[in-house]
């Protein structure tokens, strides 16, 4: 405390305390953190000795000249660094201990004493009194010139005085220990603390050198990102020009048509029929005609199913088979446009999908025979055999007669006539599958297979996989197996169709023909051209068929390839690739 009514301004240093009363030994000890300690040894009632320390200077906790570390400033008990207007010159050596004090960012250095600042912090005490008031310190800006010209100093204390005009107290400190916030204002002084920095150069060249850095370092940043995009969009459009070159020049090409013709022709993509896995399917109109639009939600996937089923649908023409129209290849965007089927896909008629009522015996008849119809066309009287290699219910549309037509060839594969196989990776739908899909060796006969399956799935009303089944009954194969080598195929007879028992022989026979075609050896089951003559009665089934039915599906726990599920997806008017 320093008595100020003195009129000799000298500083009175007062300290009041009184020691404990004590029965032992006892020592007093000034600790670092400039606390004075008595410490004494004191028995309790069991007499067991135990240290006891008193503190003997009563003050607040801002009051110590540790109390926040060096360089940090302490308010009601609360430690901070100093702050600057311009720029951050100290830091807390750790956020989450801030009594630990502060550190400079730049350290003070006696070679580079032109770089010396003070930074002003208003309203500040110091614990150390020792206030010069000699003539050449007696006024505030001696007091800074002096710190700034002597290199061990590291913070200039002025207090001013108000009954002295323009003079006041100066103290040079060596190592900044913990300021304090004055709370009050004083009466006879103010104190106020000027705390040496280093800059690497003068303040405004400084200043510009940091604006400066991170300017430069954004310009590279934009620099190389610029040319990164650049380099990206060149790509994308040599390989969307290359991705329509590829359809240039492909002989018997259906219409090609532009983007924007597509949009007005489906109003903005705003009535969709359905989806699948590699896009939607939106109705639209092209003059007189209504069409279905299948729109590829991403160009990077189903690209190679576009090509195909442009390539091999495109060049092919049957009663049938879906027309396909045009076709889109523009920039990004992939479309394929086909005839409008009115009565979507057959997955609706005979899994009562719409509580629909059962399709007569006439009309599932038909459907089987436009189905076999459409795959023989393929397999036989193209230039080269086309092997399907998804047949489901979901890729056979309807038209308003329910006549069926094969659709969706993202997955096709040619097979030259000289050919008796080809190697290929497994693709299709579980449960569709034949089993030599495991040697990845096939023929067309794979859609022969995928026919039986059908077939059974159209006579029976079910899935092929259908877990709301018993367990036994789940698997539409193994459930035909047993019926079969127990004599009571009319059991798989859909059980919704009055009509259908009434020609429960013909559904039999038909049954049968299935079963040839789900033969596990591929040599045994027929060609499709042989089928359609069965079911036309030229032909009749072979006798002796093996009842031990290949069932893929449990092989294969998830889809391989692009296939899904057996479950069918949501109801399409135009089955997209899935």
């Amino acid at each position: 405390m320093v008595d100020a009514s003195s009129s000799t301004l000298k500083p009175q240093l007062l300290l009041d305390f009184k020691l404990p009363l004590s029965s032992s030994f006892q020592c007093i000890r000034f600790e670092y953190d400039g606390h004075l300690r008595v410490y004494e040894w004191v028995a309790d009632e069991r007499l067991q000795m135990s240290l006891v320390a008193h503190d003997l200077f009563q003050l607040e906790y801002c009051d110590y000249p540790t109390a926040c570390g060096e360089y940090g400033i302490c308010s009601r008990g609360q430690c901070s660094c100093p702050t600057a207007p311009d720029a951050a010159y100290f830091r807390q050596i750790d956020y989450r201990t801030p009594n630990l004090g502060c550190a400079l960012e730049t350290p003070i250095s006696c070679q580079s004493m032109q770089y010396h600042q003070l930074i002003a912090i208003p309203n500040i005490s110091y614990f150390y009194y020792n206030y010069s008031i000699e003539a050449e310190l007696g006024d505030e800006e001696s007091c800074k010139r002096s710190c700034l010209t002597t290199c061990s100093c590291k913070a200039a204390m002025f207090r001013s005085y108000g009954n002295i005009n323009g003079g006041g107290g100066c103290s040079l400190v060596t190592e900044v220990l913990s300021l304090q916030v004055d709370q009050f204002k004083q009466v006879y002084h103010n104190d106020s603390a000027y705390l040496k920095i280093q800059v690497s150069q003068p303040h405004q060249t400084a200043k510009k050198r940091v604006l400066l850095g991170p300017l430069l370092a954004g310009s590279i940043a934009l620099s190389i990102l610029l040319i990164f995009s650049f380099e990206i969009v060149r790509r994308r459009r040599k390989q969307e020009k290359d991705d329509e070159d590829e359809f240039a020049n492909i002989p018997g090409m259906p219409m090609r048509l532009t983007f924007e013709k597509l949009k007005v022709a489906t109003k903005e993509f705003s009535d969709k029929l359905g989806e699948g896995g590699f896009g939607s399917v939106f109705k639209g109109q092209l003059g007189d005609e209504t069409v279905a639009v299948k729109q590829l939600d991403r160009a990077g996937q189903g690209k190679k199913e576009f090509s195909a089923e442009v390539q091999i649908i495109g060049c092919i023409q049957h009663i049938n088979l879906v027309k396909l129209i045009g076709f889109c290849a523009e920039k990004s965007h992939r479309l394929l446009v086909y005839e409008y089927m009115s009565r979507g896909s057959l997955e609706k008629w005979i899994y009562y999908k719409q509580n629909n009522a059962p399709l007569d015996w006439c009309t599932r008849r038909r459907i089987v025979t436009d189905i076999a119809k459409g795959l023989s066309y393929l397999h036989e009287d193209c230039r080269h055999r086309i092997a399907h290699l998804d047949i489901k219910p979901q890729n056979i549309l309807l038209d308003d007669s329910f006549n069926a037509k094969v659709s969706d060839f993202g997955l096709s594969k040619l097979i030259d006539r000289d050919e008796s196989q080809v190697v290929t990776r497994m693709r299709g739908t579980p449960g569709y599958m034949a089993p030599e899909w495991l040697t990845s060796q096939i023929t067309e006969k794979v859609d022969v297979y995928s026919f039986g399956v059908v077939v059974m799935e159209i006579i029976s009303g079910r899935k092929n996989l259908d877990y709301s089944q018993p367990e036994g009954s789940v698997q539409l194969i193994t459930l035909l197996q047993g019926k079969a080598e127990n004599g009571q195929l009319e059991d798989m007879i859909d059980e919704n169709s009055d009509d259908m028992r009434l020609h429960k022989e013909e559904v039999v026979e038909v049954m049968k023909l299935a079963m040839w075609c789900l033969q596990s050896d591929k040599n045994r089951r027929p060609a499709m051209s042989l089928v359609v003559k069965v079911i036309e009665g030229e032909k009749d089934v072979e006798a002796n068929l093996d009842y031990n039915f290949f069932d893929l599906s449990p092989a294969i726990s998830v889809p391989v390839c692009r296939s899904t599920s057996s479950a069918p997806p949501a109801a399409s008017i135009l089955s997209a690739p899935r």
